[in-house]
């Protein structure tokens, strides 16, 4: 028996409880899963996916594992292996859906208006701050906004050494959370700051949050390491550890099959 991907106990979960937090964590999922997507043709840069007009309006395939690509088609065929935060965009305001997964256990349709509301969802992050820090103390911050940001920030291990949670004031105003990274490389921080800024929209009551760069070793990153909740991360390699569909980011469209 084949193990279970991320997608397919993501919608597990959802399916099992009508909690709209784990519906939206589904959704993340699909964002962060590399799909894989049939193409129609494929010539050079551009890429033209199989569009598939059913009774629910026109959609393309995408799947999680390669297998299950090949289980349904049943045939050799050209296809594109991209992320959802990326397959989204691409679709968005075309009118097509995503028919996800078909014939695996997260098998789901994910109608025109779903697609346009992940595409809203992966916008640009805030520009980080600078990294002056000052009244430093613990957050008050949901336990699921910090797995969300420690799932974001693991599958990006190599270009993060540390990762802690503050709240920090700024000329005496009132406290806010801040995510203080360390040792990130100047090439990796838009990324950083695009998945950081994905965690919170998928998280449902959760606070904004600024984010820092710092250097490692610096005075900044010591007193965020004091006062601060550190974020588990796996060792860097050789290293040490480091309202309606589209209309709210807190209710995530409802999934049809």
């Amino acid at each position: 028996m084949r193990p279970e991907t991320p997608l397919d106990a993501a919608f597990r979960a959802q399916e099992a409880d009508p909690d709209p937090a784990l519906r939206l964590r589904f959704h993340e999922r699909v964002l962060d899963a590399e799909l894989l997507v049939p193409l129609a043709a494929a010539a050079g840069d551009t890429l033209d996916p199989q569009v598939f007009d059913l009774e629910d309006g026109r959609f393309v395939l995408a799947f999680d594992r390669d297998d299950r690509l090949a289980d349904f088609v049943g045939a050799p065929t050209d296809f594109a292996a991209l992320s959802g935060r990326r397959l989204a965009p691409m679709l968005a305001g075309r009118g097509i859906g995503i028919a996800l997964n078909l014939g695996a256990p997260s098998a789901t349709l994910l109608p025109a208006a779903a697609v346009d509301w992940l595409a809203a969802m992966v916008r640009p992050g805030p520009e980080a701050r600078d990294g002056r820090l000052a009244g430093l103390t613990v957050p008050d911050v949901p336990e699921a906004l910090r797995a969300a940001l420690a799932a974001k920030l693991a599958a990006m291990a190599d270009a993060v050494a540390t990762a802690h949670l503050v709240a920090a004031s700024d000329s005496g105003g009132p406290a806010g959370a801040v995510l203080v990274l360390a040792g990130v490389p100047e090439a990796a921080r838009r990324g950083v700051v695009a998945a950081v800024a994905e965690a919170v929209r998928f998280t449902a009551e959760a606070p904004e949050i600024d984010l820092v760069f710092v250097e490692p070793g610096s005075p900044a990153a010591a007193a965020a390491a004091r006062a601060g909740l550190r974020l588990d991360l796996p060792a860097r390699p050789g290293g040490p550890a480091a309202s309606g569909p589209g209309t709210d980011p807190a209710r995530p469209p409802r999934l049809r099959f």
